[in-house]
């Protein structure tokens, strides 16, 4: 009851709104109570809470940079989403929930903005639209096929985006070959992992991958030492053209 509380807002002129802003950075009041105006370019060091009414309503862009509102100094900080039952939103509301639920790291920006990607839809290069069906393929792969048609368009080539993509010479040495999980914990860092060391091109390349996971994650175990001796295996026989090293079982 004891707290002073101010409002901010779109609609209000901007001497007006700046003096507010100036009241709150210099702990004038308590509480301001406000629209999304505020979810970039302030910079208050002493606001250690935000509470998002109608969470659900927000972008996964807008939800990221409200809760950037806060945390500013060393001080602890704290984000509250408010959201009605979850059988009441939308898929895409869920998703978002779900993606900034998610990401609490440092650098965690790059990482929404490729979920609100795969949530929205890329936007058309040569069109007007702002979302598009990405979803329906991933962004990985759609980046892929992108490469891809414009690698041909330079080359003066028709792309044929029904063509399967090229992974390179097929390697079944009947051993374990991936990441651990006890060995790198994070899904999503581990798909990462895999596409890096799937689109190595050169061997010095995948040795350099190889020490910078060894100087994050520790020593290699050797479900690991596999999947890069394999990956080596297949720049070898790349050249060659070979499409296929197997290992009978007898």
């Amino acid at each position: 009851p004891e707290a002073g509380i101010e409002i901010a807002h779109g609609q209000m002129r901007e001497r007006e709104l700046e003096q507010v802003m100036l009241d709150f950075y210099h702990r004038r009041f308590n509480l301001l109570l406000c629209s999304t105006i505020i979810e970039s370019g302030i910079d208050v060091p002493t606001a250690n809470t935000i509470i998002m009414n109608r969470a659900d309503k927000l972008g996964l862009a807008q939800l990221h940079q409200l809760r950037g509102r806060v945390g500013r100094s060393h001080h602890r900080a704290y984000a509250y989403l408010l959201i009605p039952p979850a059988r009441s939103m939308s898929a895409g509301a869920r998703k978002r929930l779900a993606a900034i639920a998610s990401m609490e790291n440092i650098g965690a920006g790059f990482t929404l903005a490729t979920h609100d990607l795969e949530i929205r839809g890329a936007g058309e290069l040569l069109g007007e639209d702002q979302s598009g069906q990405i979803h329906e393929i991933g962004f990985s792969l759609y980046t892929d096929l992108l490469e891809r048609a414009v690698k041909a368009l330079k080359e003066g080539r028709s792309p044929n985006l029904d063509q399967p993509l090229h992974q390179g010479p097929e390697i079944d040495l009947l051993v374990p070959a991936l990441l651990p999980d006890d060995y790198v914990y994070d899904v999503h860092t581990r798909l990462v992992l895999y596409k890096r060391i799937a689109g190595m091109e050169t061997k010095p390349a995948l040795r350099d991958l190889q020490v910078e996971m060894i100087d994050r994650f520790g020593i290699l175990p050797d479900p690991a030492k596999n999947l890069f001796k394999i990956a080596e295996l297949k720049l070898l026989a790349a050249p060659m053209r070979i499409r296929k090293i197997e290992i009978g079982t007898e």
